[in-house]
């Protein structure tokens, strides 16, 4: 790894989004939050563990300060946020290091897999999203999210608090 690699969202699996989005607006005063429903056929090439797989999730982002902070409730179909749930119930899942370009993208993949964190799933939102997890819990003690775009490219299903 020749440049160092920024932190760019952290991911929380929830199993009800609107209850636990409300819960940080009251809270901590988290808002506006921009809500997606990632569904076939914008959400497409998915892939669990090694295998073609069919999933979708809902997702709530708001930006604190300079970070993006994701909210993931899982919907249908088998997913490393379901299996989070299983394992370890609701709660930090993932530390996000999205990239600018594809060519960046790619070669972190790379770098990753020779360091031993393998893929665990990923997929393409739209035209400009790639999205993939690793099991770098091994190595960092985190899984990492990476990939390409962002969700600015996104319209939202809704907002809160509209």
């Amino acid at each position: 790894m020749s440049e160092e690699t920024k932190i760019t969202q952290i991911g929380v699996v929830v199993r009800d989004l609107d209850a636990t989005m409300k819960m940080y607006h009251q809270l901590l005063g988290w808002g506006p939050w921009n809500v997606y429903e990632h569904t076939a056929p914008v959400l497409h090439d998915t892939h669990l563990h090694g295998k073609p797989a069919t999933y979708s999730m809902l997702c709530a982002e708001v930006m604190v300060g300079d970070m993006c902070y994701e909210l993931i409730q899982p919907l249908e179909g088998d997913s490393i946020y379901k299996e989070w749930l299983e394992e370890h119930g609701e709660g930090l899942h993932h530390v996000a290091v999205m990239k600018h370009g594809q060519n960046a993208a790619d070669q972190f993949k790379q770098d990753m897999d020779a360091a031993g964190a393998k893929m665990l799933m990923g997929g393409r939102i739209g035209e400009t999203i790639e999205f993939y997890y690793l099991d770098s819990e091994p190595q960092l003690k985190v899984i990492l999210e990476s990939g390409t775009g962002h969700a600015i490219d996104l319209k939202p299903i809704r907002t809160y608090p509209e």
